[in-house]
Parts: structure tokens; sequence; C-alpha cells
């Protein structure tokens, strides 16, 4: 355990220590995601922050190679580099579109891409162990194409989440968890492990970026890192499906948590939000790239919670599915095992309705001083006819630069058009 803490605390630590330099680079370079109608973040904020958190992964990597225990991984597998080579494809896909727009086609292409890149570098999806059947081999024409559908889903299934400030980063630190906790039990083995390793990487870097994410954020992770996370855990999971080929050892309920169907329950929020926003856009005759506000996280939001709320709700979902997920696989006992899954769909399903905020939404807003500079740009003129009227005369007033929050991000002026009335680019926090 204490080489996977070295490395989780290595990943953790270069992540938190390097996004503020890469958040002042997002503020020099113009790197800002500005609010629209189909986003609810009120202020401008610095983005790619990705860039911070591929640099957690590499320095993850590098201490796996100085670890004794780790450093043997990167000569019997080949699944560390062609991670490392895809996740630098991503971030720098993730990078463009953070910085300048990419269309869906376009990100789709680069996903394929680098899912293509780990698939030629020896990591596939090639045989793992189902209830009744045994261990289930797969042909290479059949292994490839599962293989690119499974990583290309994740990656969109983080990004898709990736809607409120530390939604997506809680939510993936929780699954990483979840996933190194399901190896490091006796059935996963007592050697080291390239599933183990890489949740381990991924719960730093995410966990390591989660206090400049959280709301209100100072940086967002952009497609940059939401990418990133999403190939890792990827990569993570095409290993571990392969480690275990015997299943768990607890009752027979166990089979809802064999190994491809872990990462389903851990990341199931993320998961079927991808699946009904598909089908809400279908029905509605629109692109399944169309950004839209009535993510599960919206939904939560216009029922009455906060934006803090509705993320901590995420959270709790997202920890019972991957602790009943556990438990099942490693509880003997059937009626335990239903009384605890009965307790954590109870627990999801009522607290929300109990919890929610009564106050009016308006709450969530930035600070006074923001609001402020925002409405003296709309009561300047009201101010200049009044001038008139009480002087007789027209009251002079001086040209003043576009305003600025605390952070020196610029804002929009009453005479630039808002984001939502230009073209609409892949470059928002809710793409599909």
């Amino acid at each position: 355990m204490r080489p996977y803490l070295l490395v989780f605390a290595v990943s953790a630590g270069v992540t938190f220590a390097v996004t503020p330099a890469v958040r002042r680079l997002a503020l020099r370079l113009g790197w800002i995601d500005y609010p629209s109608d189909r986003k609810v973040h009120p202020t401008p904020t610095p983005t790619a922050g990705g860039l911070a958190m591929y640099l957690g992964v590499a320095a993850g990597l590098l201490a796996a190679r100085v670890i004794p225990f780790l450093s043997g991984l990167h000569q019997t597998s080949s699944e560390l580099d062609a991670a490392f080579v895809a996740a630098t494809v991503v971030v720098v896909l993730g990078m463009v579109d953070d910085t300048r727009g990419v269309s869906a086609i376009g990100k789709l292409a680069g996903q394929v891409l680098a899912a293509g890149i780990v698939v030629l570098l020896g990591v596939q999806l090639l045989y793992f162990y189902f209830p009744g059947q045994g261990v289930i081999s797969l042909s290479p024409d059949l292994a490839v194409p599962l293989t690119v559908l499974w990583i290309v889903a994740l990656m969109n299934a983080v990004n898709l989440v990736d809607g409120l400030d530390g939604l997506a980063a809680g939510m993936v630190a929780i699954a990483a968890i979840a996933f190194f906790a399901y190896f490091r039990t006796p059935d996963g083995g007592d050697g080291a492990s390239v599933a183990a390793l890489m949740s381990t990487i991924v719960a730093g870097v995410a966990l390591g970026f989660l206090p400049w994410n959280f709301y209100p954020a100072r940086i967002f992770m952009g497609d940059s890192g939401a990418l990133l996370l999403g190939l890792l855990m990827a990569v993570a999971t095409i290993s571990g499906v392969g480690q275990n080929l015997e299943g768990p050892s607890g009752g027979d309920l166990a089979v809802i948590a064999i190994p491809i169907v872990v990462p389903l329950l851990v990341l199931a929020v993320p998961l079927l939000d991808v699946v009904l926003a598909i089908v809400r856009r279908m029905r509605k005759g629109i692109g399944i790239a169309h950004a839209d506000k009535e993510h599960i996280h919206h939904r939560l939001m216009d029922i009455g919670h906060s934006h803090r709320q509705a993320v901590l709700l995420m959270y709790l979902w997202g920890a019972l599915i991957a602790g009943a997920a556990l438990v099942a696989a490693y509880v003997n006992g059937r009626i335990l095992v239903v009384v605890i899954l009965v307790s954590a769909v109870l627990v999801a399903t009522v607290l929300p309705r109990l919890i929610r905020d009564r106050t009016p939404r308006g709450s969530d807003r930035r600070p006074v001083a923001v609001h402020a500079d925002r409405r003296a740009g709309r009561h300047r003129r009201r101010a200049a006819s009044e001038g008139r009227s009480r002087e007789g005369a027209r009251v002079p007033t001086a040209s003043k630069p576009a305003p600025a929050d605390a952070d020196g991000v610029p804002l929009r002026s009453e005479s630039t058009p808002p984001v939502s009335d230009t073209p609409a680019t892949s470059r928002t926090r809710d793409t599909a």
C-alpha cells in the first residue's frame, strides 16, 4: 500500500502546486471560458486546467519508475507507456478545443485517434470473466472496436458530467478510489498492478485539482482535463478486466461486481447522463452534440438545490453506488447485501428531496462587488439622464476600461454581444 500512497502524494502534490501557475498562464494568454445562457458559471473563468493535471500524471508515472515495487510494470507491460502517449494526444486536442474550439466531428476523430494509439500499443479488451460462462475470449475483429468504443465512451462521459464546479473531478476521484479498493483486495492479488497504479494516479490528479475547481471555481479543467481523466480511467479498467479472470469471491449476488461491471457501476451516474442526453436530443430531432441544460446536475438545481448541494449530492450517489458494488463483491449473505443495496437506493432517492435549498437560486451568485460592476454599465445611462434633469445640461461621462473581477479576468462590456449570440462551438462546459 505504501508505494501507491507515494505515487498518490506525488500526483496530487504536483497537480495542486502547478495549477495556480497554469491559471496565471491562462489569464495572460486569454484562455477564458465566458458565461452564456448554456452555462451556469456567472463570471469569466480561466480554463485549460487539464495542462496542470497532465503534469501531475507525468509526475506520478515518473515516481512509479523509481519505486522498486512498481518499477517492474514498465518492463512487463506496455499499458503505462500507451496511456502516457494517448494522454499527450488528448491533452493537445483538449487544449485546442479549450482555447480555439474544435467541431464535434473533429473532437470525435481526435478521441478515436487516441484510442487507436492505445490499441496499437497493445492495450486491448481480449478476454474477461462472465458469470456462468467462465473466461470469454474475444477475437481481434471484436476486441479492437470494443476497446475503442469503451475508451471514447468514458472520455465523453467524464466530459459531459463536467457541468458544475468540481463535479467531474470529485466523481472521477470517487470512481478511481473504488476501483483501486477493488483491485487491492485479496481477489485482486498482492503484486503490483497497472490497474491499481492508474487508479492511484487518477485519484491523485483529480483530488489535487479539486481545491482549485470546487465552487466557486478559480479554474476549469476544460476538455483537456476531462478527456485526460476519462482516458486514464478507461485504460485502468481495461487492464483491470484482464487482471482478474475468476470473478469476486462474495455470495451469488457478487456477479454485479465482476470486473467488467465495476466501472459501469462506479461511473453509473455520468454514463446514465450520457444515455439520457442522447435519447433526449434524438427525441427532439437535434444533434447529439448539441449542448443543453437538462443534465442531471441541472435538474438538481432546478428543484431547489444550490450549486454546492447539487455537486455534493452527485458525490453521494457515486459513493453509494461504488460502496454497494464493493460490498456485493466481498460480503457473503444474500439478505445482508440486499439490505445494504436497498438502503443505498433509499438514501440516494430520498435525501435530495429533504435537503434541497428553499431559498432562491440567486444565493449561488458571486460576491456583490462583481455584480456591482456589471450593474454600473447598465445604470450609467440612467445616471447621466438624471444629471441632465438636475443641472439642465448634459453630464459628460468619461470612458472607462472594461470592468474586471477580483482576479483580473476581463468582463464583457455591454457593447459586446453575449457569447450565446455568437456561432456555437464545442468549447463549452456542457459538451456532448
